[in-house]
């Protein structure tokens, strides 16, 4: 254990946590995208898919423990490292490091706070129906939970689907950078690749903010109906 809080300690260590957890919060947006795109199916696939994960809280309450601490893990590294970062800064090197560095790079915690408060409002809104109690009342025909209305309803306003296209156009922006990082903290990022891999990280980027921004876009413009 005490090893094992060593290489936590260390900047090395630092990051490999960081692009570990990372990549299970990427995995984990991917799978969360596909499963809010049913909504383009209709509201049997999509009630039908939110009443599967319901029904097997055994394996669905791990898993969001599993996530929760890759969360908490990934913010405290992320913290840190900016702080050792800051710490740097006024060395030669660091400041050569700093002028050749991305506008996404020199702002990952400010994107990185964006997307966790983000994050939090949207667990209060639809997971826990705190900020909209009404929601967790809402049952389709076959007597399981109306997820499907409770989507249409929520961003059937401006606001609201505004400030989720918002959340994710931080969450895109956030991995435009984020995901290059993470292949280089685990050390697969090869100079005969990089200009591939930069270009992947962009791209992965955008299609997750597509795939979750146009949800509230396709309600809001009346597409969904």
């Amino acid at each position: 254990m005490n090893s094992l809080w060593k290489v936590f300690t260390t900047t090395i260590g630092k990051k490999a946590v960081m692009a570990g957890t990372g990549g299970v919060l990427l995995a984990f947006a991917v799978v969360h995208m596909a499963g809010n795109l049913q909504m383009f199916l209709g509201w049997g696939d999509i009630n039908h898919y939110a009443d599967f994960l319901k029904s097997h809280r055994e394996a669905l309450w791990p898993f969001r423990t599993v996530l929760a601490t890759c969360l908490l893990l990934h913010v405290a590294t992320g913290v840190f490292l900016t702080l050792d970062n800051r710490q740097r800064r006024g060395t030669p090197y660091e400041v050569k490091k700093l002028v050749g560095a991305s506008f996404g790079s020199r702002t990952m915690l400010i994107s990185g706070s964006i997307v966790l408060c983000f994050i939090v409002y949207h667990l209060l809104h639809f997971t826990m129906g705190v900020t909209n109690p009404e929601y967790l009342t809402f049952q389709d025909s076959q007597g399981r939970a109306d997820v499907y209305r409770m989507i249409k309803t929520a961003f059937s306003g401006l606001a609201i689907a505004g400030f989720y296209v918002l959340g994710v156009g931080a969450l895109g922006f956030h991995l435009s950078h984020g995901v290059r990082a993470m292949v280089e903290s685990l050390g697969l990022r090869m100079e005969t690749w990089a200009s591939r891999i930069d270009k992947t990280s962009i791209v992965v980027a955008c299609l997750l903010f597509l795939g979750f921004a146009s949800v509230p876009l396709a309600v809001l413009m009346g597409v969904l109906k």
